[in-house]
This record gives structure tokens, sequence and C-alpha cells, in this order.
């Protein structure tokens, strides 16, 4: 289905572009009385072809019609085919040869194109695997380690000791399944064949939930909250929203030394619902803002007993918000303090 739509496209562009081709000769031969262009939009034509469509098929269809179109409307006689003239055949020969090398040209930087953004999304992978093995390390030897103290002195700890081990173990054990999580997520979104599933989510009933949860996890942190008047619906799936505003904000919790709150809004603007998250933290490192959402950070410098990892968290944030059709940004406060902006469509009619 997918094959025959796309077979269908390039045929329409094929046929859309050569006959804005011809008609474009057309105008000029008759205002300007001159055939001396014809030949070079022909060829700009068979170049935009070549570009828009897969394969050489479509490029060198267009050389051969626009080579017919030439003898035909815009060589003599006029309005007939005719290949007995020498001038004739050899601009169709000309024609012929600048317009397959043409297709031939922009068939390879397509193709080009295509290595290079494989070989990206390759490095982008190995990163993401370099990371995941870092971060998967610290969890599972504490579990490994508070496990074994536990099992080999069980009599001779004490009932809080024991305590203390166990609650460290259920932390990580919930860090662990928050990472597999966000990378299922990762995968879920980076298949060619996903396709949300968007459903009107009221604003308040999402943020609701999402500082829930936040609270149950980091109860000794203020979010200052703004939210919009009016009753706002936004067409989304709202899980992985979700999964978006509690990665941003733990990892303002977890990361932003020195903050002492961080500020949610979220603001109506030309029919988007912009959410920005703030603190009042140390901000981003310069050279970090560049890839802090490239998924590859290896906790260079947060603290060993950090619990949440920001570079799968924000990896996993960029590749939601990317398949809902937008971008995440982040960038230092003036003030100071770091902040996540990304926005969303509203659907107004849902909203009426």
């Amino acid at each position: 289905m997918k094959k025959q739509s796309s077979k269908l496209r390039n045929i329409l562009l094929l046929a859309v572009i050569m006959c804005g081709a011809f008609g474009i000769s057309l105008c000029i031969h008759y205002i300007f009385d001159t055939v001396s262009l014809i030949p070079a939009i022909f060829v700009l034509a068979v170049f935009v072809i070549s570009l828009a469509t897969e394969g050489y098929c479509y490029g060198i269809s267009a050389s051969l019609i626009s080579v017919l179109a030439v003898n035909y409307a815009f060589a003599f006689p006029y309005f007939r085919f005719n290949f007995t003239i020498p001038e004739n055949m050899v601009s169709a020969v000309i024609m012929i040869i600048v317009t397959l090398i043409t297709g031939a040209l922009t068939t390879k930087l397509k193709y080009q194109e295509a290595i290079k953004a494989e070989s990206e999304k390759e490095r982008m992978r190995a990163n993401l695997l370099r990371a995941v093995s870092h971060d998967l390390r610290t969890p599972l030897t504490t579990i490994y380690g508070s496990s074994s103290t536990i099992l080999e002195n069980y009599d001779c700890l004490s009932d809080e000791q024991k305590k203390k081990m166990l609650s460290g173990i259920r932390e990580d054990s919930e860090w662990l399944t928050r990472m597999v999580e966000n990378l299922l997520s990762v995968t879920r979104l980076d298949s060619a064949n996903v396709k949300l599933i968007k459903t009107p989510t009221v604003l308040d009933e999402l943020v609701d939930s999402v500082l829930v949860k936040f609270k149950k996890k980091y109860p000794d942190k203020s979010v200052k909250l703004s939210l919009p008047d009016d009753f706002t619906m936004i067409p989304m799936d709202a899980m992985l929203i979700e999964q978006v505003l509690f990665n941003i904000l733990s990892n303002a919790a977890c990361h932003a030394k020195g903050m002492t709150e961080i500020e949610f809004s979220v603001r109506l603007q030309d029919k988007k619902a912009v959410f920005e998250i703030s603190d009042d933290g140390c901000g981003i490192a310069p050279d970090r803002l560049s890839n802090i959402f490239s998924g590859f950070y290896m906790g260079t410098a947060v603290p060993s007993d950090t619990k949440i990892n920001s570079g799968i968290g924000l990896s996993v944030c960029a590749s939601i918000i990317k398949a809902h059709g937008s971008t995440i940004t982040a960038e230092n406060n003036e003030k100071g303090g770091a902040v996540f902006r990304f926005a969303l469509e509203t659907g107004d009619d849902d909203n009426e």
C-alpha cells in the first residue's frame, strides 16, 4: 500500500512539474518570441523531478518527455515532430545527455544523504548503548551488594540497617524500571512505522497527574504552577506526554544544584499550548547544551549517588515530542537556572 502511494505521488509530481514547465515555456515563447530559454526550463524541471522522486525512472522519463516537448512545440516546424533537421537532432541529443547527468547527480546526492542519515542514526544508537551500560552498572552493583550483605549477615544486622538496605534496593529497582520504560519508549518511537494515537486530553487533568507522581517521588521539592484560565484540551498520547513532563521535572529535581523552586507554566499561543519548565539552579554547562537531548550524557557532572539519568530521560523526551510533530529546546535563563520548552497543537475545534 505504501509502495503504491509512493508510486502515485511520484507520477503526479512528474505530470505536474512537466505541465508547469510546458506552460511556462509557451508563455515565454509567445510573450518574448524566443525559444533560447526553453531547454533550460525543461532541464530545471528534470532536476526538480529527479530531486523530488525516487530512483532513476522518473528522471529519465522526464528527460524523454522534455526532448519530445521541445521538438514538438519549440523547434521549427512548430507543433509537429521532426527529427530529420540536424539542429533538432543535435538539440535532442544534448537535452538527453544533460538531463540524464542531472538525474544521475540528484539520485546520487539523495543516496549519499540517506547513507549519512543512517550513519548518524547508528552513531546515536552506539552512544545510547554506552550511556545505558554506564548508568545501569551503579544501581545493579548497589542491589547486588545490599542483597548479598543482608543474606550473608542477616543475624548480625539490626532491623534499622536491614530496612535502610532494603529501601535502597527498592529505590534502585524503581530507577531501573523507569530506565526500561524510557528505553522501550525510544525503541517504539524510533520505528518508522509508529503512529501515535492522539486523544483530546484536558490540560488540567494531565498536569495534576504529573504533579501527583512528582510530589510522591520528591516531597521536598516545590513546583510553582501557572496554567491558562480557559478550559483547554490538547490532542496527544497522554501517557507519553506525562513521561516527558515527569522526566523534565525529575531532571531539575536531581541535577539543578542550588535550586529552590521549579516553575511549571503552560500558555496558549498561536493555536498551540507552550509548555515551559524552568528552575533557579546552576543551569546547563555550555558544552552540554548542544547534545543534551542526544542520549549519550555520561554523568560526568553529576554526583555518583544520583538515581536519575538526565541523558536517557531527555533523549526520550526529544523522541516523544518529535513523534507529536514538534521539537523540545533547552536553554539557560538570564537570571540563572535552565528552561525546557516545547509546544503542542491545541486542536481548537475540539475545544469549541
